[in-house]
């Protein structure tokens, strides 16, 4: 073939290759996901209202609504020093990447070589009519270009398969970040927590080591029996024993927050600091948001989308495969001719190739993809299910937990007067010192229980904002 009718075939399989290109497999759909009219009007209560979140909120920062320097300052440590979230960007930097290797399929590949080769012909070889060289040289400087043309869309839609995924490793790094910063949130509360209740029974104890010296003073005088101070003695002890149990529990909440922002646990401390105040209003916003508000969810559903591509991928399996491919350069035997018109060589051609019989190998991958689509379409659903309720416990939890609360509180009131009623009896002589460690008991039982629900209030706010989503959005997802 002369070199006219060689480019010549060379253009026609390139104009074949792209203008024949086609894309075979589904388009994408996002499927349909159970979601409710409204969120549950028992669980606002009518102080939850459906409200949009601001767009100029601080996206992310949800923490920042209670208010706590101390615990802006552990989240943004958080963020940039925690080992799980590094971890997980790395994973997101990875699918990143995949998608530039699939990217790069569309482009021919170009490699450029260099040889260069001795040889001694025997003089005992038969000649042939070759020359009769005793030695033979050879230069060869070859540049080979190959490129399988994308006819059926096998790599676009890998393309696009490697890209949702990517968009699913982002969705992930963002329910990591959630999750852990969420996680700090909670734990610094219960921390907080645990000093309004250290607070609480250093209060007790002071009181009743004053009810102790009443005891011996009465004793002392003839009005109290030894049984008396025994009793006030042992309520103090048990008191004293209970404060140092928190202990226990602060120094885990503490080590749990040291690693989660990334620092040794012998190396951190917070300083004592009760808890105070009620949690603040979280708006809802209408239930359709919430598919664009939670990352998990997100992420499901660009899964869905990835294995859709992959059922693309493996239907171009069916169809033929074309390549191009050619090469140039130089060869020559004697290295003072490399730069010689005459040492250049250049070759261009084409292949095509169908297979015929795999014994069902392209049939079972094909349907191998469908089944991973209809998995990931139910898993996304399913963690559509999940989000609903884990917004709708929360809900609930924060209706209640305020019901609770109110009620504790009137129980505190009247445990701290029949306290006081009853000492005055005791000092009047008209009520045993059991009816007063009685009553002390109930009361400091109703103000621990007061205590806790200040915790559990706020823990049931941080718990809302991570149900909602924590003010991210599906328009944070790179769209490479």
């Amino acid at each position: 073939m002369t070199r006219p009718s060689m480019a010549a075939a060379a253009a026609l399989l390139a104009a074949l290759a792209l203008g024949g290109c086609k894309t075979v497999g589904p388009n994408y759909q996002a499927p349909a996901a159970p979601v409710p009219p409204a969120f549950s009007a028992e669980g606002q209560n009518g102080t939850w209202t459906a409200a949009t979140p601001a767009d100029t909120a601080d996206r992310g920062s949800w923490w920042t609504i209670y208010g706590d320097a101390e615990l802006n300052d552990l989240e943004q440590r958080c963020a940039t020093a925690n080992q799980n979230i590094a971890a997980a960007l790395k994973a997101y930097e990875q699918a990143h990447d995949a998608v530039r290797v699939s990217r790069s399929a569309l482009f021919p590949t170009i490699a450029i070589g260099a040889g260069v080769s001795q040889e001694r012909i025997s003089n005992s070889r038969p000649l042939h009519g070759l020359n009769p060289l005793q030695d033979d040289s050879d230069f060869l400087l070859p540049i080979n270009i190959s490129w399988a043309p994308d006819l059926w869309g096998g790599v676009r839609r890998q393309i696009e398969s490697s890209t949702t995924a990517a968009q699913a490793s982002a969705a992930d790094l963002a329910n990591t970040r959630l999750a852990l910063q969420g996680t700090l949130a909670i734990i610094f509360f219960q921390l907080r927590g645990i000093d309004l209740q250290s607070q609480l029974l250093r209060n007790t104890i002071d009181a009743y080591s004053q009810a102790l010296q009443l005891a011996q003073d009465r004793r002392q005088g003839g009005l109290a029996s030894d049984s008396d101070v025994e009793q006030a003695r042992t309520q103090l002890e048990q008191t004293r024993s209970q404060l140092v149990d928190l202990g226990v529990a602060r120094a885990q909440y503490e080590d749990a927050i040291a690693v989660l922002i990334g620092i040794p646990a012998s190396g951190f401390h917070l300083a004592e600091r009760p808890l105070a105040g009620d949690p603040p209003g979280v708006p809802t916003g209408i239930p359709s948001e919430l598919l664009q508000r939670r990352p998990d969810i997100a992420a499901a559903e660009r899964r869905v989308a990835a294995t859709n591509a992959q059922i693309g991928v493996a239907q171009a399996a069916f169809y033929p495969s074309f390549s191009i491919g050619g090469a140039t350069g130089i060869e020559t035997d004697l290295i003072s001719r490399v730069f010689n018109a005459g040492s250049a060589f250049w070759n261009v051609g084409g292949a095509a190739s169908q297979t015929l019989y795999d014994a069902g190998r392209r049939r079972a991958r094909y349907d191998i993809a469908v089944a991973q689509r209809d998995q990931a379409t139910a898993l996304y659903r399913q963690q559509v299910l999940s989000a609903f309720r884990d917004v709708e416990d929360q809900l609930q939890a924060l209706r209640i937990l305020q019901d609770e609360a109110a009620i504790t509180a009137r129980a505190v009131a009247s445990a701290r007067r029949s306290t006081e009623l009853s000492t005055l009896r005791y000092k009047g002589g008209l009520a045993t010192y059991l009816e007063v460690i009685t009553n002390q008991a109930i009361e400091l039982n109703n103000e621990r229980t007061a205590a806790a629900l200040v915790s559990r209030r706020i823990i049931a706010s941080a718990q809302l904002q991570m149900a909602l989503g924590g003010g991210w959005n599906v328009t944070q997802l790179p769209r490479n």
